[in-house]
């Protein structure tokens, strides 16, 4: 097919990959244009500009893709289909009908679950047993589209954020491969979703990720892993804010936030919660053995 592809963050890359690999003619790669990055705050490539540019695809970075003239562009393209990951841009129905077949997205939920900004943050944030990837054909409303191909995977018990979506991405691509080749033979099904089980996953927002110890142990290590490794769920020890970045329930009783040994095991409202992997303000992640090396936290201790 003649394709353009729309992508911007690391998830994107392994599908842009894959849909070179297979042949398809990638006509042009739709990016969100260079964002300050890193300490000195310079403007930096997206992982997809980067991807696009080593197969030596056309990148294009408009600002709105809503403009007129960008659209025409997108237009004049002459596309078969546009395969959409995680654009970061909502695509106007002039775009939507655009290419000769549609627009089609890979959304990291098992739809209509988690539809939305952040799908696999909450699907472990939740304590979901399973989440997956779909392929949908997109229309105007919020990943409301019919589905073509869903893949599912367990969310293990000490999955993060960060393991979950490198599984996902590496999921998503053979899964659009495959679905973009059903198309070409007519033989893809598209379903409507089912109105019931619907829920949004919002946007993070940084005041979620202060750990509040009242909560019961299971689901305050769904959230922690949930926020690992951004924004990161965060306490104060001794005075000094923390991120905890893995941490598994286990038995114990106490006060909610006391240190119940001398390995961080901190009470919560049931239950208790081992620390695992922390990082202090301007360091890097480290094991609890590490952390307590540097900043002893003993027995009693509150984490507040």
């Amino acid at each position: 097919m003649r394709l353009a592809f729309m992508g911007t963050p690391d998830f994107a890359v392994p599908v842009l990959r894959a849909l070179a690999a297979a042949g398809h003619e990638i006509a042009a790669v739709y990016t969100q244009p260079p964002r300050p990055a890193g300490r000195g705050k310079q403007p930096r490539p997206s992982a997809v500009a980067v991807a696009a540019s080593e197969l030596g695809l056309t990148v294009l970075t408009p600002e709105r893709f809503r403009d007129g003239a960008v659209q025409e562009g997108f237009e004049v393209l002459g596309l078969d289909a546009a395969v959409v990951v995680a654009y970061g841009q909502i695509l106007p129905q002039r775009a939507l009908d655009a290419p000769r077949l549609g627009c089609f997205n890979l959304h990291a939920s098992l739809l209509p679950r988690w539809r939305g900004a952040a799908p696999i943050q909450r699907a472990v944030m939740a304590g979901d047993p399973e989440t997956g990837v779909c392929v949908m054909r997109m229309e105007a409303g919020l990943d409301t589209g019919p589905v073509l191909a869903c893949e599912a995977t367990p969310i293990a018990r000490d999955d993060t954020a960060a393991t979950l979506h490198d599984r996902l991405a590496e999921m998503g691509a053979p899964l659009m491969v495959r679905t973009l080749a059903d198309i070409a033979a007519g033989r893809a099904l598209a379903r409507p979703q089912p109105a019931e089980g619907v829920t949004y996953a919002a946007k993070i927002d940084k005041a979620e990720a202060r750990i509040d110890w009242t909560r019961e142990a299971a689901a305050l290590s769904a959230h922690v892993r949930g926020l690992s490794p951004f924004p990161g769920a965060w306490c104060e020890i001794a005075g000094e804010r923390v991120k905890v970045l893995m941490a598994l329930p286990e038995q114990g009783h106490g006060a909610p936030g006391e240190v119940l040994d001398d390995r961080l095991l901190v009470a919560c409202g049931q239950g208790a919660l081992r620390l695992a992997r922390l990082q202090r303000a301007g360091r890097g992640e480290v094991t609890a053995a590490e952390f307590l090396n540097g900043l002893p936290v003993a027995h009693g201790t509150r984490l507040r």
